[in-house]
């Protein structure tokens, strides 16, 4: 259910009721894509049902999804489009437009094409743990999960979610592990590491399936590379991707962490979502406990 997610806290004394949640979502529900529009973003149902609810409740958790369409023109056929026009209008004015001219064939260009133009659809989902104070995105990309993120900001009163800030930063502790060769007690090494040089070189070392209680990985630390991702497994349940800006990428749930779905069933949702974030709900604070601990709790 979540694959890459980016970790926030959100606000002491932040609140609002499902019904509520439900409401505000509903004025921002997805739109397809006007012929000439290049973007459309707004909630869909979670569940995947048309008229579904907007915000899905399971065991006092919270699930939302943001879908996002864009039209795709390629720059290059934008480009010629214009020169083709820019060459046209020389040869009837006998002059070369101006740069002015120039971006208003750009934009009428644009405006032409964005009808022909192909749509891409993106769903993000978004779980909100009211209990703890957890908001995670489930987005691919710092600036996708910044959009949802700003999003719910400028939908919901008082919502103001910051980004987890530890004692230790995530270089740092990563460091430490891969030269002890031991990770913080409830974590192991997994065999997928990226090392970055912090000089003028930004010489990048990667490993990918290969061990990393080695030499060759405490040599590079030694000389001053610092991890900006590293492979974990928590406690045997959940292996994923650390990343120096405390993402969580690649999440999978190991065997026999999703037993209690039904491979026959057709509907898994409520326990997949049960059982994702109950595993989720002890694995965060376990991490930002290996991290030092979280600068300002409140």
């Amino acid at each position: 259910m979540f694959k890459n997610l980016f970790v926030y806290r959100l606000p002491a004394g932040w609140s609002i009721d499902l019904p509520e949640l439900e409401a505000l979502l509903q004025s921002h529900r997805f739109v397809d894509c006007a012929p000439t529009q290049e973007k459309s973003a707004g909630w869909v149902p979670p569940r995947g049902q048309a008229e579904g609810a907007l915000v899905e409740s399971v065991q006092g958790q919270w699930l939302l999804k943001m879908r996002i369409e864009t039209r795709s023109l390629p720059a290059s056929v934008v480009q010629r489009r214009v020169r083709e026009r820019a060459e046209a209008l020389a040869a009837s004015t006998g002059r070369q437009p101006g740069r002015r001219e120039l971006r208003d064939l750009k934009e009428s260009v644009r405006h032409e094409l964005l009808p022909q133009a192909f749509t891409k659809l993106a769903d993000v989902l978004v779980w909100i743990d009211r209990d703890d104070r957890w908001l995670v995105v489930d987005a691919a990309s710092q600036a996708r999960g910044d959009e949802v993120t700003t999003a719910l900001v400028q939908t919901l009163p008082g919502f103001a979610p910051r980004p987890i800030d530890t004692r230790v930063t995530p270089a740092t502790a990563m460091a430490g592990w891969l030269r002890d060769s031991e990770a913080a007690a409830g974590f192991g090494l997994e065999r997928e590491c990226e090392l970055k040089a912090v000089d003028a070189s930004g010489a990048v070392v990667r490993y990918a399936r290969h061990a990393l209680d080695t030499e060759d990985v405490r040599r590079h630390i030694d000389s001053g590379k610092l991890p900006t991702r590293l492979g974990l497994a928590w406690s045997g349940r959940v292996s994923f991707v650390l990343t120096e800006s405390l993402q969580l990428k690649k999440l999978a749930f190991l065997e026999g962490v999703m037993e209690g779905a039904d491979a026959d069933a057709q509907d898994n949702f409520d326990t997949d979502l049960a059982i994702s974030t109950g595993e989720l709900r002890q694995l965060l604070p376990d991490l930002v406990a290996a991290l030092g601990g979280e600068t300002d709790p409140n």
